[in-house]
């Protein structure tokens, strides 16, 4: 099937980070590629060595080729680092760490922006160049770089308050203003009107889901949408499976649990996944208005990632 082919679109997820490019990696598994649409946050986009490098977007398309490098979740499995090494003998910092295939897609997408052309293009002719079937569409094609507010007033783009600082605890804001300010890209409001299912991959839901969901019409567009809408969450027994979710989280006031997530997502959802270490919370989420279901979330295999998504998709089935 071609996936350009005039067609409603099955399945809409919104996904950013390694935790969604496993999960969905288990929903190809589970239903027909084509039949998904992926909507990937951009807030970590930045420039780096001088191209524009699009984190979100390459995770889950590397992982979607199956080719990602499994034990980092990020960049492609058995890649090279000669430029990076080149460009720290040169006395450049290079605590952003680039493979050089991963370099050229990311100087591919440097040279199409200087021909003008879109952030959504360039990603649907990255993801055929590796194969991949689904559709991949950024969450907008303006910047929106997320910026992390630390103690002192300290300002730090996202990829460096993760990757050049380690995450520091002081958290004491996100601003998203800059995705608020933003135009979704093309397609993305037409794939969650035409959805029949909408997920939410177990994300971080402050710098990975909360971009995507600040973006001009995006809320509001899955709020009024037909399809039942489904989250998973990214909170194992009080604590993120990966990343600095509870950094932020309790930078921003916000309980770091499946019930805290939950409660982020309250205007939005029809069906929540919890872990079953956290069934307990289930009775607190259920009266926020969702059916609830408690099940192992850990992705542990790609079997395992399969099966969480399609629990996902069977609560789906029944929260409306």
């Amino acid at each position: 099937m071609d996936p350009d082919a005039p067609r409603t679109t099955p399945i809409v997820a919104l996904a950013g980070g390694v935790g969604a490019a496993r999960f969905l990696s288990g929903l190809v598994r589970a239903v027909a590629p084509e039949d998904v649409t992926a909507i990937v946050n951009t807030g970590d986009d930045c420039v780096f060595y001088g191209v524009h490098v699009s984190p979100d977007v390459d995770i889950v398309t590397y992982a979607l080729a199956g080719r990602i490098d499994r034990a980092r979740g990020y960049g492609l499995e058995g890649d090279t680092t000669a430029v990076i090494e080149t460009l720290g003998a040169l006395g450049h910092e290079t605590w952003f760490r680039l493979g050089d295939r991963d370099f050229a897609h990311c100087q591919h997408r440097s040279c199409r922006l200087a021909q003008g052309v879109g952030l959504a293009a360039i990603a649907d002719e990255l993801r055929r160049a590796l194969g991949v079937a689904t559709r991949i569409l950024p969450m907008s094609e303006a910047p929106c770089p997320t910026i992390v507010e630390l103690s002192g007033r300290r300002r730090v783009h996202f990829e460096e308050y993760l990757a050049r600082d380690g995450a520091p605890d002081d958290v004491e804001g996100v601003d998203l203003s800059a995705a608020r300010a933003a135009a979704a890209a093309p397609g993305v409001l037409e794939a969650i009107a035409a959805a029949r299912v909408i997920l939410l991959c177990p994300s971080n839901p402050v710098v990975s889901i909360g971009p995507i969901l600040a973006v001009q019409g995006v809320r509001e567009a899955l709020r009024e949408a037909r399809a039942p809408r489904v989250a998973v969450s990214p909170i194992v027994g009080g604590v993120p499976v990966k990343g600095p979710a509870d950094r932020l989280l309790r930078g921003l006031g916000i309980e770091v649990s499946a019930r805290g997530v939950a409660r982020l997502y309250a205007d939005l959802l029809d069906g929540f996944v919890l872990d079953q270490r956290d069934a307990a919370q289930a009775a607190e989420i259920e009266a926020l208005g969702m059916r609830v279901c408690a099940v192992d979330t850990l992705m542990r295999t790609p079997d395992l990632a399969t099966a969480l998504a399609r629990t996902a998709l069977a609560l789906a089935r029944t929260a409306r």
